[in-house]
């Protein structure tokens, strides 16, 4: 019976995703990994090379997704709020995600970064649909669109990112829950990245 090469590769990514996100590419182990997954370990080695290889090709498997998941179309721009929103939800059901990025973040400097170049081009479409957005009066001209992006992404993955902190935040918050941060969020973001048409009352559709 002919080898399900695909199949095997995703039972190992499926599996590594868990594993780094709970050790780290520094405590991840190929044997555990490889044991999640049902799967000899040596497989490891012939389909990625090794655990550093491994974890990149997790990252960007896991980037696709979140970016499939959650893309920035003409009709989420005209919405920032609620785009973050769907940010939120995504994370929400995926926290794994924000831990494998945290990883990552801890050793920026000591390693490469995963597919990084084609992770800075996915970042400035981003920025460039911002700033078209600016240009057609649709967004603030107070903020310059790359600190626009990186507020929006802040404010909707910060939640999951440093739960602790914002468990202590939100200790006094009445009627705190998913769906009450949710809303915060929807409203913020609206509000940072409205125009000043729409501060004056012409965009009301949002208010």
């Amino acid at each position: 019976m002919a080898w399900d090469t695909a199949r095997t590769k995703r039972l190992l990514l499926e599996a590594a995703v868990e594993e780094f996100a709970e050790h780290g590419p520094q405590g991840a182990r190929v044997d555990r990994v490889a044991a999640r997954a049902g799967v000899n370990k040596e497989r490891i080695y012939q389909y990625f090379g090794g655990k550093r290889q491994l974890f990149t090709a997790v990252l960007e498997a896991e980037l696709a997704r979140v970016a499939a998941a959650v893309p920035l179309t003409p009709e989420q721009m005209a919405d920032l709020g609620e785009y973050a929103g769907r940010v939120f939800d995504y994370h929400c059901a995926h926290p794994h995600f924000l831990r494998l990025l945290a990883w990552e973040g801890l050793e920026d400097g000591r390693t490469g970064v995963a597919a990084e170049d084609e992770r800075a081009a996915h970042y400035a479409g981003k920025v460039a649909a911002f700033a078209a957005a600016r240009e057609n009066g649709l967004l603030t001209a107070e903020v310059e669109p790359a600190h626009l992006v990186y507020a929006v992404y802040a404010l909707a993955t910060w939640w999951f990112t440093a739960p602790q902190v914002v468990r202590m935040i939100m200790a006094g918050a009445e009627g705190d829950s998913p769906a009450a941060r949710r809303a915060g969020l929807v409203r913020m973001v609206r509000h940072l990245t409205a125009s000043a048409a729409d501060r004056c009352g012409n965009g009301s559709a949002h208010a």
